[in-house]
């Protein structure tokens, strides 16, 4: 076992000494595959069952009568450039000073972004207090000089725990003269979890590739395909020995939830957004019921819904409030909060303005609306782009795909409206429908046939257009093309916008679901 050498972490060095950065090394040519630190770990924080911070995970590698089993201990990688503190919209997960990656679980709303961040599948949801947890080098311990319970209990000395700035520890004669290896270094976060002697394998199985070039998760390749490990490229993986042992299941953080907002959210900003571009382009007049009135209060409905759906996505719902109060203004969620209220202030003077008639606030209201609506449909592409592990999500168009969505679902949804209110309007927004319909399908068509950089988008798309979701997929796809023929007889065909509006749903439903279909561990 090796000791900790190093004092107190929140202590900082005295004089020039560089402050303390604690890392960890696992040593996996040593490790025995015991179980002895998930056992440790679990003891030692009370941990539920279920769920674990620190799980060993084996795959079987090499052709009989060559083959072996590698063993690896996955938990949270103590980033440098952590994209879960980045996320967290309050600090509860935060970098201490001596670089540990820690939680407060009085400050967690349970809003999972953490979990969709963490390139390593190392944050989970605790089924008793509904907080995010993750190994955290039993910081606990550390304070009062102890060893981390994983490192006490291990019989071969495989785990090692200390300050990599100090040359007489242990961790740092590792890091500093061998070779250690650390997971999906392209993701730019530096860990501080390093690796000896383990293989590709292990450290992402996605890595491994079939002869003809694709690339598939060990659990989802084809039947009788033969692997490769990366690390051994001399011998083949049998199918019949490519297994991958899990303690845990990987489970998606956000849920069907999360799908319904981006929809929702898609309603209340292009309502209005839609309403706007209309009067802007003298399609509508400055009095005309659908600007003064139903815009506003559809995007209104649409934004409060929103917001319950978010509110109620969280596992500690009446805590939404801190994301206001105890604010971490890198996290998206934070910035989106204060873009949706913003947005939501604007609708409230806008139905003020109108009920009162004050035209001159209406027009003032407007031009503030613009940019706080286009804001509303888009920021969700830079949430989902902080949710560093989900490749799929990582697009720079993302953004520009959200904005055309709002303007689809927006036109459809004033649709009917129109019909009712406003018939002059039914033509301009039928043909808002098929153009926004032609860009949408055209974006469509580029995701899911323009290759993808890595295994994990591949695979992803995969799922989406092919896998799990591709009914929900292709249901979108010919729901919105419907929308495509909403001006060929309009008005009467102006009610062909509605498909489309529900196969937006099914869109979004199957793409961000997708994006969190791909084990990371």
């Amino acid at each position: 076992m090796t000791s900790v050498n190093l004092p107190t972490p929140m202590i900082r060095p005295e004089g020039d000494a560089p402050p303390v950065r604690m890392v960890k090394v696992i040593d996996q040519t040593k490790c025995i595959g015991c179980h002895a630190c998930t056992t440790a770990c679990k003891s030692e924080n009370d941990v539920p069952v279920g769920v674990t911070r620190t799980y060993v995970k084996s795959v079987d590698v090499g052709t009989y009568p060559q083959a072996r089993r590698a063993f690896q201990v996955t938990r949270c990688n103590q980033c440098v450039d952590a994209p879960c503190v980045a996320a967290c919209p309050t600090s509860a997960m935060h970098i201490r000073a001596d670089g540990i990656v820690d939680f407060d679980k009085d400050s967690c709303i349970g809003c999972k972004a953490c979990m969709a961040a963490c390139p390593y599948d190392a944050i989970f949801i605790n089924p008793d207090d509904h907080c995010a947890e993750k190994c955290n080098f039993c910081a606990h311990r550390l304070d009062v000089g102890l060893e981390p319970a994983c490192v006490t209990v291990c019989p071969t000395g495989a785990i090692m725990v200390g300050d990599v700035n100090d040359p007489d520890s242990a961790v740092a004669q590792v890091v500093g003269r061998q070779p250690v290896q650390v997971r999906r270094p392209e993701k730019g976060t530096r860990p501080k979890l390093f690796y000896r002697g383990a293989t590709q394998a292990t450290l992402d199985p996605l890595a491994a590739t079939a002869p003809d070039g694709d690339t598939y998760a060990w659990a989802e390749k084809p039947r009788g395909a033969h692997l490769v490990d990366p690390g051994n490229p001399e011998g083949s993986t049998s199918s019949a020995a490519a297994i991958l042992n899990y303690d845990i299941a990987h489970t998606a953080p956000w849920d069907w939830r999360v799908s319904l907002y981006t929809w929702t959210k898609g309603i209340g900003a292009g309502a209005y957004l839609v309403a706007l571009l209309l009067l802007m382009t003298g399609h509508l007049t400055g009095d005309d019921t659908l600007w003064t009135w139903v815009a506003p209060l559809v995007s209104t409905v649409f934004l409060a819904v929103t917001a319950a759906v978010l509110v109620w996505d969280l596992e500690h719902p009446k805590r939404f409030i801190y994301i206001l109060t105890r604010p971490q203004w890198r996290s998206w969620l934070v910035r989106g909060g204060i873009i949706l209220g913003a947005y939501a202030g604007v609708l409230g003077l806008h139905l003020a303005a109108s009920l009162f008639g004050w035209d001159g606030l209406r027009t003032v209201v407007a031009w503030a609306g613009l940019p706080l609506a286009v804001g509303t449909a888009v920021y969700t592409a830079y949430l989902f782009a902080q949710a560093k592990a989900r490749d799929l999500w990582q697009s720079p168009l993302l953004a520009p795909h959200l904005a055309v969505q709002a303007v689809l679902a927006g036109a459809a949804a004033l649709v009917p409206f129109a019909v009712v209110m406003s018939s002059d309007a039914l033509e301009p927004l039928a043909w808002t429908v098929a153009g926004a319909a032609a860009v949408h399908l055209l974006l469509v068509a580029g995701e899911t046939t323009v290759a993808h950089p890595t295994a994990h988008a591949r695979l992803a798309a995969h799922t989406m257009t092919h896998g799990r979701y591709a009914r929900f997929f292709w249901a979108g796809v010919v729901l919105v093309a419907v929308g495509l023929l909403a001006p060929l007889a309009a008005p009467a065909t102006a009610w062909l916008a509605l498909p489309a509006l529900l196969g937006l749903l099914a869109h979004e439903h199957a793409y961000v679901q997708s994006g969190q279909s791909v084990p990371l561990a």
